[in-house]
């Protein structure tokens, strides 16, 4: 019960951003986001200034006493807003998104990841209230930017921590981006174009399937907030002080998600620019003010991320993955040549390679965006700029592969690099943002060859022949089933693989003790009996996670003697056995004379205690 009216209060206070942004101008389908992103900066400045729980109380307070402010001045007929209809998509996202946030609601966090960084981040803010300093040696990768952290802490906060309480908080800013695609629609009663965008939302998760939304990885947030940013600078290209303030927020907020985002900033600084240069009539003075207004915009929007850069390098002494072009200089010196050749020759194998699922969707891209180029120019006799487009989308792809190259060359140890470790985790970021600008450019095109192009005069009967209208509707029917097929096809795909992960090390985890809500620093031995989870870390980081301390430990090998496994034993403050270990049972069996199967107990001189 707690936890619903705590997402009733986090929901009211996000209808209040919202209300407040379209009252300001904003877009109804860029205002979910542009709230959510308003929120994070707010939420960054207060953790930066070591105050978070506060500012988690006063920024979801502050939306909801403006929430009860629209409320009333509606009552008396005063700042209403206009009321944009409600469509087949908003049908769609509802309904579809309740039934995906259900899903997630009962997920477990399982990848690798998850514990390394992204949830025991959340865990560290929700329960200590504060970003961690030097002395917090559970936090590794202490460059990592915090923002989708924040917005994630902020949620948890008011539902009560649990992994699906995180992964639908994520979701919520995922489906927020989302939202903002139907602004792209030039006719959004068009049940066709509609479907359409409906249908690539649902087919971006297949090529998310490395990753799916029951993680807290950050590789499809990138690119579906991107998305956001470039319609919105679309939709706002007439409205200069807006146009600048949303591109400011969005490359802020970017930056922040992820330090691997400046691929994506450029991206929305180059369409800035394109937009600054071409809505204007030209004038001597317009030399002047476009790189102002476009340096100024982009400085500002570079200001969260700079602080972030201060506060690492002055709060801990070595980061992994800082930005250090000193470190890129000292790796790029380590390689050899002969090292260097062999990465780009793996490289090279593995784009050209039609098993990839990056490379099929570049090629679906391309082949859907050429052939619909072809039909509407030789068959309709019409020019369109899809042919165009499919170029810009090239250049994009091949530019995002130079800089993924260039991350394995100079930011990888060899070992995985050669590997090409997480390759199509990182090529889907990008596959999903080209197909959603190739979508939105494709549909437009779609609805400039509908026979009447006078919205208001568009009904049942606006077409050019009973042929054409049958085309349409079956269109429709066809477009809108996969649609919904396909979402259902992610839900379906998420419940099966929480099935198939019944028996991973974090479910076994649930089920031998609960987790530790305070930071300590007790020493726990995690008993694994598979060799790999222990060899990669994954048992100690999923033990860190789950006991909230710095110094958990998985180990496999207890080939020793009685005397030696005492003294191994009493090293730990706890033993923790999620999955029946036989050497521990037959040791524990010999020197402590306890029969030890799975749970947690506490180490004493002469045995193991039970915790309940």
């Amino acid at each position: 019960m707690s936890a619903w009216i705590g997402f009733i209060l986090y929901a009211i206070g996000l209808l209040g951003y919202n209300g407040t942004l379209r009252r300001l101008g904003v877009s109804p389908y860029l205002a979910w986001i542009t709230a959510m992103l308003v929120q994070i900066l707010m939420l960054y400045g207060f953790a930066m200034t070591g105050w978070l729980n506060l500012g988690i109380q006063l920024v979801t307070v502050l939306g909801i006493g403006l929430a009860i402010l629209w409320v009333g001045l509606s009552f008396f007929r005063k700042a209403q807003l206009k009321f944009e209809g409600i469509h087949l998509f908003d049908f769609w996202m509802v309904g579809l998104g309740i039934v995906t946030g259900h899903a997630l609601w009962q997920s477990p966090l399982v990848h690798y990841d998850n514990f390394s960084h992204w949830a025991v981040m959340v865990k560290f803010m929700v329960f200590t209230g504060r970003l961690p300093g030097a002395k917090d040696q559970l936090i590794s990768f202490t460059s990592y930017p915090p923002a989708t952290a924040l917005f994630i802490t902020q949620f948890v906060h008011w539902v009560g921590f649990s992994d699906g309480a995180m992964l639908v908080a994520q979701f919520i800013l995922i489906w927020g981006s989302a939202y903002a695609i139907f602004a792209g629609l030039r006719d959004r009663s068009r049940a066709l174009t509609s479907f359409a965008l409906c249908f690539t939302l649902a087919i971006s998760f297949v090529f998310n399937v490395a990753i799916r939304l029951n993680n807290l990885l950050v590789d499809y947030v990138l690119p579906i907030i991107t998305i956001a940013a470039l319609v919105g600078i679309f939709v706002y290209r007439k409205r200069p002080l807006l146009l600048c303030a949303h591109v400011a927020l969005f490359c802020g907020t970017l930056l922040l998600v992820k330090n691997s985002a400046t691929f994506f900033v450029v991206m929305i600084g180059v369409y800035f620019l394109y937009i600054l240069i071409t809505n204007h009539h030209w004038r001597w003075r317009r030399l002047l003010t476009v790189p102002i207004q476009f340096l100024m915009t982009l400085g500002v929007g570079a200001l969260p991320f700079a602080w972030w850069e201060w506060h690492v390098k002055h709060t801990f002494t070595v980061s992994k993955h800082q930005i250090s072009t000193q470190a890129y200089a000292k790796q790029l010196n380590g390689e050899s040549h002969q090292a260097l050749i062999k990465i780009g020759h793996k490289f090279l194998t593995q784009i050209l390679s039609l098993n990839s699922l990056s490379t099929k969707g570049i090629l679906l891209i391309n082949v859907t965006l050429i052939l619909t180029w072809l039909f509407i120019r030789f068959r309709q006799h019409q020019r369109n700029d899809l042919l165009g487009m499919a170029v810009l989308l090239d250049v994009i792809f091949i530019a995002y592969y130079g800089s993924l190259f260039g991350m394995y060359i100079l930011s990888m140890p060899y070992a995985e690099a050669i590997l090409l470790d997480g390759f199509e985790r990182y090529m889907a970021s990008i596959v999903i943002l080209n197909l959603f600008i190739g979508a939105i450019a494709l549909v437009r095109v779609l609805d400039r060859q509908q026979f009447e192009q006078n919205f208001q005069k568009r009904n049942t009967q606006a077409f050019k022949s009973a042929t054409t209208k049958n085309i349409y509707q079956m269109a429709t029917l066809v477009t809108g089933f996969f649609a919904i097929t396909m979402m259902y096809s992610e839900i379906t795909g998420t419940k099966f693989t929480n099935k198939m992960n019944h028996n991973t090390l974090p479910l076994q985890m649930t089920r031998v003790s609960k987790q530790w809500h305070h930071l300590n620093h007790r020493k726990v031995l995690i008993v694994d009996p598979k060799v790999v989870d222990v060899n990669d870390y994954y048992a100690g980081y999923v033990g860190r996670y789950w006991y909230f301390t710095d110094k958990a430990v998985g180990q496999e090998n207890f080939m020793m003697t009685p005397k030696v496994f005492k003294q191994t034993i009493e090293n730990y403050q706890y033993v923790a056995i999620p999955e029946t270990h036989r050497t521990f049972t037959v040791l524990t069996k010999k020197t402590f004379h306890q029969h030890v199967v799975t749970g947690l107990f506490k180490v004493t001189k002469n045995k193991l205690i039970r915790m309940h």
